[in-house]
């Protein structure tokens, strides 16, 4: 069976032989939704029209080449190209290719889209647009083309591979520029329409409506995705996405897909993550993210009544970081961040998205829930290097140990080698795990360091924390590099 995959949708081809890509309402977002720009037609379904006829001077399509001065031998240079598939079928020879004539130094070109947010010409688009993981932006050279046909070459401002934003500029004036919206006030089922280059057809609209929002990707802690059903495919990266009132909400950017094309789900930036990032490519051409040095977990039912939170929310606070913001501020592993300057945190998954939106050396307030208690924590913001998410496409609560028959586990005593060698100063290490302890996921392997924040160090001390703990309780292990609290229930 084929596997779902995460893709990015940009369009690529190779050249011949050369010598030698909870929200903050943005400043920009308008106070009110504006009016609808999109009206029942004569058979009662919306007619977008008059809107793609008001905001689609405003999309431009995007054409790349990317110089280098490596060869490509052992690569596939056109594995994402749409047509690539096609014409390997039918044997069409294929410059650069391996095994093919004309090795050596490529350009990489690509199509995308993107659309100007200022009239004297920035445009946003996605990061993959423009550049590749491997390449220096500036060995991009961009062509922007208006509706009207009209071609400039764009110089790239900066790109931030985190979120996958990238603004360009271009030099024009008085340019058509889309009106900003607020991605906040989208609702989950209203319509939206997005427009870009797909497969390099120029000004294509397709329509749709918004299936769920604040989507995690895997390894991406840094943007709440919007998830629409509207067609997007190879081509539509960077384009827009506008709800009814002819506002952009988001950056087409990515598609879940087992053949590279669409398949009824897409997903875009929120508006207001990609101007936050041109406001500070603007001003200081990179962009800063504050960081507090922690790994975090979601908080559900079970670990909420194991550390006597009345509602499932917050970010649980799984090891901190020594030398950190976090360790300098009083955070402890067992810690649940409750709220950061007053702004509740929902999800887990909101925290790093919410300090990395602040500078570095930033003070934040923090309301932590420790003990039994609300208590307040303020932090001074390091520079975010890497934020780490305990999430369940890594580190996922699956594994305890066995101490006794009632809740099945069975461990040892760290040796003093091993505890040196994980950098402790003692724990219990699991043999094996049934019952109680299985179903609550923990595994051979696994080191309890804690149990509801009492320090473990030996067997002895874990007993005596086990038979006053009752039946719900929640415990700290490490695995591997991760430190993840474990909520268990005695039935």
């Amino acid at each position: 069976m084929r596997k779902h995959i995460l893709t990015t949708t940009l369009a690529l081809s190779i050249a011949a032989a050369l010598p030698g890509g909870a929200l903050i309402p943005h400043a920009h977002a308008q106070a009110a939704p504006a009016a609808s720009m999109v009206s029942p037609n004569r058979y009662g379904l919306p007619d977008f029209g008059d809107l793609v006829e008001q905001v689609g001077p405003a999309v431009v399509n995007i054409r790349v080449v990317q110089r280098s001065t490596q060869g490509t031998m052992g690569e596939n240079p056109m594995a994402n190209d749409p047509f690539y598939d096609f014409l390997r079928r039918f044997g069409v020879p294929m410059p650069g290719f391996p095994g093919q004539p004309g090795m050596g130094p490529r350009a990489r070109q690509g199509i995308g889209s993107g659309f100007i947010v200022s009239r004297d010409g920035y445009v946003l688009t996605n990061a993959h647009v423009v550049t590749d993981e491997n390449t220096d932006p500036a060995l991009s050279e961009v062509t922007v083309t208006l509706i009207d046909k009209r071609e400039f070459k764009a110089s790239v401002v900066g790109v931030d591979r985190r979120t996958d934003v990238a603004l360009l500029k271009i030099d024009a004036k008085d340019l058509p520029a889309v009106r900003i919206g607020n991605a906040d006030d989208a609702r989950v089922g209203e319509w939206v329409v997005a427009m870009g280059s797909p497969f390099g057809f120029e000004n294509t609209v397709t329509a749709g409506i918004i299936s769920a929002k604040a989507r995690r990707l895997p390894d991406e802690t840094y943007v709440p995705f919007i998830q629409t059903d509207v067609a997007i495919n190879p081509g539509n990266s960077g384009g827009p996405l506008f709800n009814l009132a002819g506002e952009v909400i988001g950056i087409n950017s990515q598609i879940y897909s087992r053949s590279g094309g669409f398949m009824g789900i897409s997903f875009a930036i929120p508006i207001d993550v990609a101007m936050n990032i041109k406001d500070q490519l603007v001003e200081h051409g990179r962009v800063q993210r504050g960081r507090l040095g922690i790994a975090i977990q979601g908080v559900d039912k079970d670990l909420a009544q194991s550390f006597g939170l009345a509602e499932a929310y917050g970010a649980l606070v799984a090891s901190v970081e020594p030398d950190s913001a976090a360790e300098k501020a009083g955070l402890q592993a067992g810690d649940v961040v409750l709220s950061v300057d007053g702004r509740r945190i929902n999800d887990s998954a909101e925290l790093p998205r919410v300090i990395g939106e602040k500078r570095p050396g930033t003070r934040v307030k923090m309301e932590v829930w420790r003990d039994g208690r609300s208590r307040s924590i303020t932090a001074t913001l390091d520079e975010m290097k890497t934020e780490t998410l305990a999430s369940a496409g890594e580190v996922t609560p699956s594994q305890v140990e066995r101490l006794n028959e009632r809740l099945g586990l069975s461990a040892r005593t760290l040796t003093a080698q091993e505890a040196a060698e994980l950098s402790l100063r003692g724990g219990v290490i699991i043999e094996s795990v049934d019952g109680p302890s299985a179903r609550a996921g923990l595994q051979r392997g696994d080191v309890i360091l804690a149990v509801n924040n009492q320090q473990v160090k030996n067997v002895t001390e874990l007993r005596a924390l086990l038979e006053g703990a009752g039946n719900r309780f929640a415990v700290l292990i490490q695995r591997g590099n991760a430190r993840i609290f474990v909520p268990v229930r005695i039935e």
